[in-house]
């Protein structure tokens, strides 16, 4: 098949992935932000927020995951044109994601002990609880957020949830700066200032969404009126047999990133700040690849509807190819300027924290290396499971993350992380053949299953 039969979708695609891409990279770009703003005060204190973070990364995964299971529910019926259908999908979704919010935050809340069972530098422990108590409450709000934003996705009106997303950004920078450096005669209140802002910025996130939707025509007929006590228990049992893998897919590859923050931490204070800084990092154009499987789950989900398995296939691969090409890009970007993107987040005129400064972004420095070659495979695994995603198909692809990450990259990770081994380094080479291992066999599932609908069909 001739290339141009792939590169012709790359308008479209780009149309529905870049309104994702913005939203996502925005949660990013806040994160970014508050680590700018935290390392001012010290590497202990951005230490702290990598470990009260990684307990949040945990439980997210877990919810945005879930709430993945809306969306191709919801395109293959707008795709075929079924309100009734897409309307109860998105209720009892919406339902389960609140429900989820609140055992979530009630899983972080309870979990806080852990932090000193984990062998973590006791001053980075005693910043990071209060912290944690407030961040964990703004996961109510962020995975409602998510139900109504995985609906939106799966009527292709993309753009709302990124104007949802900007707007809350915006309040959680101007938060920050207030509330962690006591401007305009608000008290100092250092890293729990960042908690604030980012619960507030959640809270706002959910209400302005709500209210774009409600505007909108093709919307508001599904988030008005919402009966959402009158439960129908076959929709209920369909969401969580779709839910619940993708968010243990979510989960085993967030908790791998996790476990490389905790290894790290064992290094020390510096590696564990250094580690934070190069998540931070790769987690943006990681962000990119994301937006392309949203809207690799939203095609694959609408030619589903239609019974198009043919042109299914086509437009996953243009979305694959796309994503490798983007990943490329990427990985040029982190190899060329990997001595000079760790120096941001540091304060070099600090005499008196300048050696740890120093040491942080040498650790870095080396850590990019490891990201700009695992942005490949990071990306194809990450666009082929929203493909599986849009099929339906959870269990398998399921199956495959848990041997990739944790039968394959955390072994290596747990292994060569070790001090007298490659540290830091060693960390992420794990990480590095974990996620390259999802990319080939999540790959040799799609590949088998969209041969097989096609035969079918064409029986």
């Amino acid at each position: 098949m001739h290339f141009s039969n792939y590169t012709k979708e790359f308008k479209y695609n780009w149309q529905l992935a870049s309104p994702v891409m913005l939203g996502m990279l925005g949660h990013t770009f806040v994160s970014f932000i508050d680590n700018i703003m935290v390392g001012q005060l010290g590497t202990a204190e951005l230490a702290a927020v990598s470990l009260g973070n990684s307990f949040m990364f945990i439980a997210m995964s877990l919810g945005i995951g879930f709430s993945t299971a809306i969306t191709p529910l919801v395109a293959e019926a707008d795709a075929a044109k079924d309100f009734i259908k897409g309307k109860s999908s998105f209720k009892h979704g919406l339902f389960l994601c609140t429900v989820l919010g609140v055992l979530l935050f009630l899983l972080v809340f309870l979990a806080k002990p852990l932090m000193y069972l984990m062998k973590q530098p006791v001053e980075v422990v005693e910043l990071a609880i209060p912290y944690l108590d407030l961040v964990a409450v703004s996961l109510i709000p962020l995975i409602i957020f998510q139900g109504f934003k995985q609906f939106s996705d799966g009527l292709s009106m993309t753009k709302y949830p990124m104007y949802a997303t900007l707007i809350g950004n915006i309040v959680n920078i101007i938060l920050n700066y207030i509330l962690i450096f006591g401007k305009f005669g608000f008290p100092e209140l250092d890293i729990v200032g960042a908690a604030y802002g980012t619960l507030a910025s959640r809270v706002i996130m959910v209400l302005y969404l709500w209210f774009l939707l409600k505007g909108k025509e093709k919307s508001r007929a599904f988030v008005t009126n919402i009966k959402f006590f009158v439960l129908d228990s076959l929709m209920i049992k369909k969401i969580v047999n779709l839910g619940a893998p993708s968010a243990m897919q979510m989960f085993f590859e967030v908790a791998i990133f996790t476990a490389a923050i905790w290894l790290s931490g064992l290094l020390g204070k510096n590696p564990q700040a250094a580690n934070q800084i190069a998540l931070n990092l790769s987690s943006m154009t990681f962000m990119v690849a994301m937006g392309l499987s949203v809207a690799a789950m939203i095609r694959v989900g609408n030619q589903k509807g239609l019974k198009a398995y043919f042109e299914l296939r086509r437009i996953a691969f243009s979305l694959f190819f796309m994503g490798t090409l983007l990943a490329f890009g990427f990985a040029i970007i982190f190899f060329v300027f990997h001595d000079y993107l760790p120096k941001i987040y540091v304060d070099y005129d600090d005499a008196e924290n300048l050696t740890d400064n120093m040491q942080v972004v040498g650790i870095a420095s080396k850590l990019l290396i490891a990201a700009a070659i695992f942005q490949i495979s990071d990306s194809i695994q990450v666009l082929v499971l929203g493909a599986l995603r849009g099929l339906q198909d959870v269990k398998i692809p399921t199956l495959i993350t848990f041997v990739s990450y944790w039968l394959i990259g955390f072994p290596v990770s747990w292994f060569l992380g070790k001090e007298g081994a490659y540290g830091s380094f060693g960390i992420w080479l794990g990480l590095l053949a974990g996620l390259t291992t999802a990319a080939i066999l999540l790959y040799i599932r799609f590949n088998y299953l969209t041969k097989r609908l096609i035969q079918k069909s064409s029986k």
